[in-house]
């Protein structure tokens, strides 16, 4: 039974948590997604954005913003808008 590469495990981890940072980097930087309810997850270079926006605008920022993060290779934008 072939057993996992704990350096490879960790290398994969880290590159993970690395795109994670990055992502949640990005969208706090941004003027009009920094104090909005976003949440993220990443699985293999797919960022699934979920939460709740006001605009469509800001629906479409929120993505322009995680597709320019190196290392995002699709997104999923599940992202609610409700206007308030």
């Amino acid at each position: 039974m072939d057993r996992p590469d704990p350096e490879t495990d960790f290398r994969t981890m880290t590159d993970h948590e690395n795109l994670l940072e990055r992502v949640s980097s990005a969208l706090r930087r941004d003027p009009y997604l920094s104090r909005r309810n976003l949440r993220f997850e990443s699985l293999e270079g797919k960022v699934k954005l979920t939460g709740v926006v006001q605009s469509y605008y800001q629906k479409q920022m929120a993505q322009e913003v995680v597709r320019r993060v190196d290392g995002v290779e699709r997104i999923e934008n599940d992202l609610e808008v409700i206007a308030v």
